[in-house]
């Protein structure tokens, strides 16, 4: 890590928030809407991860329900690339693909348009939180079905403890914070 990145680093943990039991008991929730309200720091996030994946070739960033949204539109604008939300089953108007995952009690389903990607596309995807993998895992299910290539994932936060790479073998995973 440069210490220009150290940096970074250090200034977006000073101002996420932790908030205890939320959204249950004993949960500690990253609550990174201090960082989105600060200019520099959302500035600097965006920029480091343009950055990063300037020069992979990328044709679209696949922002994640709900927080990869507010990624997705700068980064995708940085890097001269289309945006495509992937959204919770049944919010999208048009045809879609979608792809299951395991929660901790049940499962869930992530859709996005069946036309919004397709071969020849390299795709970026965003999210806020790398936890358990669960959701990045079938994000790439959904992006290689429509016959695009995943040229990276990205999150703001790896919460590492939870082993989220692990559903992630082969990819380039880039998390910019670590706990």
């Amino acid at each position: 890590m440069t210490q220009d990145t150290e940096q970074l680093v250090a200034g977006l943990k000073a101002i996420i928030r932790d908030v205890q039991d939320f959204p249950k008991k004993g949960i500690i929730f990253k609550d990174i809407t201090p960082m989105l309200a600060d200019h520099a720091a959302f500035s600097a996030m965006i920029k480091h991860f343009a950055d990063h994946f300037r020069g992979h070739g990328i044709t679209k960033v696949l922002g994640i329900e709900a927080r990869g949204f507010l990624f997705a539109g700068p980064i995708a604008m940085a890097l001269g690339a289309g945006i495509v939300p992937v959204r919770k089953k049944g919010k999208l108007p048009y045809k879609t693909l979608s792809a299951s995952y395991a929660l901790e009690y049940g499962t869930d389903t992530l859709e996005m348009h069946a036309d919004a990607v397709g071969p020849g596309d390299k795709v970026l995807i965003i999210d806020d939180v790398l936890a358990t993998g669960g959701t990045a895992a079938a994000v790439c299910e959904l992006a290689e079905k429509a016959g695009s290539k995943v040229a990276g994932i990205a999150m703001l936060i790896e919460l590492e403890f939870l082993k989220g790479r692990a559903k992630l073998p082969a990819r380039e995973v880039h998390s910019l914070i670590k706990y």
